[in-house]
């Protein structure tokens, strides 16, 4: 009987490490876009998107509210600043056409998911800021 409750004890700390090691490994960002827009070929509509990087695996999800629309993508080291931690969605805009060209995430960006490249690029691009 007096192993037990040590058993008992060393099982809820292990559960409760796991637990916090789960939420820890997964950060969440809002993002409102004002706008429809594409990605992948699949149209969003306008509104209140999610995007969370996992910590572990380095994968970005971009998702609406309801997960009707989700797309995920490796985020590698980027261009910003070495502090910086602003969540960033970047569009390509061809009059009310707005296709999703990368995605921020501090330090980390996705590769370009529009399928332009750097010598293509020359359209206006317009930035939506998350919180």
């Amino acid at each position: 009987m007096r192993f037990v409750l040590p058993r008992l004890f060393l099982a809820s700390a292990v559960m409760a490490a796991a637990a916090l090691t789960t939420s820890s490994a997964l950060a969440e960002n809002m993002v409102n876009v004002p706008f429809s827009f594409t990605v992948n070929g699949k149209n969003c509509p306008a509104g209140r998107y999610a995007i969370d990087h996992n910590l572990v695996t380095g994968v970005v999800t971009l998702r609406n509210d309801d997960w009707k629309r989700s797309f995920a993508w490796v985020a590698g080291p980027g261009d910003p600043a070495p502090a910086d931690s602003r969540v960033i969605l970047r569009f390509d805009e061809n009059g009310p056409v707005h296709i999703l060209q990368s995605v921020q995430y501090g330090t980390l960006i996705t590769a370009r998911l529009d399928g332009k490249t750097e010598q293509s690029e020359g359209g206006p691009t317009r930035v939506v800021l998350g919180r």
